[in-house]
């Protein structure tokens, strides 16, 4: 192949652009991703931060979707289990809730629709013998509960990068792509912000809420056969942590939908998600005040002490790019994804990606490289089910893995304080010997920012996470911001912005 010629253009740094990118180099295919911004600094830093399954999608009969994401759970967990664990949901039984033998028979296609590993099986139990009963309106007696896992979805991002990256991808944060034209030789010319031309046999247009705007820039395509998506917002409120346990709650709406009830960043909890069509990106890039009193009114409904606008300590927002089905219930609209192949006049490939969940980003990533099969003969077969990602490789699995590699950490360097050894492990796994280098006092550190972050892994996140901003490091790599009164936060950006 030519020097300076590339296999794929990915334009887009979310969960799936990363991903693509890290599978199609992994099988020896030369990858160039352009994101626009910082990596997920769209839609997958802004979901519920969750590995699931999808209990609700089976009342949509989505069987597929949700075996496939079930599966992915225990696949996910062995890859990163520093950023991903298991974790208990509970759902409280409520009048004119959905019916219990309907959640009992849910729960067990749960169960069975994957074989499970490390995943508990569901269960109902009575909440005045649990822990969190404590925290929950006396008239809710009894629940059932499944588990899923919650994950870190932007670092889940930033690992995917850094496995591309490891495998001799190019990473371009910052950088738009401005023109897509066919070129000779079925290959197409990409043109990117600041006057470069690269050249690649196969363009990926990942690039989220933005899919129509990226497909605009590409020419020789048809506009009747530009994609069809459809936006929707996807708005949580973060407030004190009002339960006692790590335990998360699946509340029940007198509309039908459902609302996670997280625990969040060590004290917080996070309420979500809400529905709600949008036009544009950037409509959907902040919550509204209706949204607000949603999750206010439906959390109200749960839980014994009142949760008020006054306790709330952050809001976001992100817009799902799904597949337009033309359901008229944004609810109901199809989660599942969509690869639409095209070709330019002279034969080169464009791959459109529309709708996806954070939990199927690597099934999707599988997907994409078989619809490109037939224009890379030469690419090696499929290998991210088995590979850890940067940083994953703990010396046993699950959370047990993430405990003993914490605990080693502990033992080697007894200088350090053990809460921020435990905060760095669960950041970026056995990398924290890395992102340590040679400290074994606090001094070799450099500065302590505050809320946990010092400015040896700012540093570590600008040489080799891509941060350039701090909101880079303390909203998305982190969620330090959090862990400061809000009145010390213009202090830490400073600080952080020092660094990057």
């Amino acid at each position: 192949m030519q020097a300076g010629v590339y296999d794929i253009v990915v334009i887009g740094g979310g969960i799936n652009g990363a991903g693509i990118a890290a599978d199609a180099a992994g099988r020896g295919l030369k990858v160039l991703l352009a994101e626009q911004a910082d990596l997920a600094s769209g839609t997958s830093q802004a979901s519920s931060k969750l590995i699931h399954g999808g209990l609700r999608y089976l009342e949509h009969y989505e069987f597929r979707l949700v075996g496939e994401a079930l599966a992915e759970r225990e696949v996910l967990l062995a890859k990163a289990a520093h950023i991903i664990a298991p974790l208990r949901f509970l759902l409280p039984q409520t009048p004119g809730g959905r019916p219990a033998w309907m959640l009992r028979a849910g729960l067990f296609l749960y169960d069975h629709l994957a074989r499970r590993r490390q995943i508990p099986a569901s269960g109902s139990t009575d909440l005045a013998t649990e822990p969190i009963g404590t925290a929950l309106r006396p008239d809710l007696g009894r629940a059932l509960y499944y588990w899923d896992c919650r994950v870190d979805d932007a670092r889940l991002v930033v690992l995917n990068a850094m496995a591309a990256a490891e495998r001799g991808a190019e990473i371009l944060t910052r950088t738009r792509v401005v023109r897509v034209a066919p070129a000779p030789e079925r290959t197409w010319s990409v043109g990117l912000e600041g006057g470069r031309m690269v050249t690649a046999r196969a363009v990926v247009n990942a690039a989220g809420p933005w899919i129509a705007e990226a497909a605009g820039l590409v020419d020789g395509v048809p506009k009747a056969h530009r994609p069809r998506v459809r936006l929707v917002k996807g708005s949580h409120i973060v407030v004190r942590r009002i339960t006692p346990t790590g335990d998360a709650l699946l509340l029940q709406s007198g509309d039908g939908r459902v609302v996670f009830a997280l625990p969040f960043a060590d004290a917080f909890t996070m309420i979500g998600t809400t529905d709600v069509p949008v036009a544009t990106a950037e409509q959907g890039a902040t919550i509204s005040e209706a949204e607000i009193d949603y999750l206010l009114a439906l959390a109200n409904r749960y839980f014994r002490t009142p949760v008020s606008r006054a306790d709330i300590r952050w809001t976001f927002a992100g817009v799902r790019p799904l597949y337009d089905d033309e359901d008229a219930d944004p609810s109901k609209v199809t989660r599942d994804y969509r690869l639409e192949l095209q070709r330019a006049p002279g034969g080169a490939p464009l791959l459109t990606v529309l709708g996806g969940k954070i939990t199927t980003y690597r099934r999707l990533a599988e997907s994409a490289l078989e619809k490109l099969g037939a224009d890379f003969a030469h690419a090696g077969p499929a290998w991210t089910a088995s590979q850890p990602l940067p940083g994953g490789d703990l010396p046993a699995a699950g959370p047990d893995g993430l405990r003993a590699y914490s605990a080693e950490l502990e033992r080697r360097r007894p200088g350090l304080p053990g809460a921020l050894l435990g905060s760095l492990a669960r950041r970026h796994g056995t990398l924290a010997d890395s992102v340590l280098g040679e400290a074994r006092r606090p001094a070799d550190l450099g500065l302590d920012l505050g809320g946990g972050l010092t400015e040896r892994e700012v540093v570590y996140m600008r040489q080799h996470e891509w941060a350039r901003a701090p909101e880079d490091v303390l909203w998305r790599r982190t969620k330090c911001a959090l862990a400061v009164p809000a009145t010390d936060l213009p202090r830490l950006m400073e600080q952080t912005s020092r660094f990057l």
